[in-house]
């Protein structure tokens, strides 16, 4: 942890919805791989469907953390809808 930070720990569920089931999965499937190798040194990312939704879970030791696991999942996110 930084040492000049007053956060202990940024946690955050992110869900994204979706038009339809079939898109959600396409997605999904797309960017799991990203979530499963991206370093974890200082956060970890999970990633689950439910039905049209995809929730992303980031749990970081700081904000530096937080906001570059939220900037990688939006840029895998943006990437695969426009493939």
């Amino acid at each position: 942890m930084i040492d000049d930070s007053p956060l202990e720990r940024v946690k955050i569920n992110i869900f994204i919805e979706f038009e339809d089931n079939s898109q959600a999965k396409i997605i999904y499937d797309s960017i799991l791989l990203e979530f499963k190798t991206a370093p974890d040194f200082r956060s970890s990312m999970t990633i689950d469907l439910d039905g049209s939704n995809i929730v992303i879970n980031i749990d970081a030791e700081d904000s530096t953390s937080f906001r570059a696991s939220v900037n990688s999942a939006i840029k895998w996110i943006k990437l695969a809808l426009e493939i």
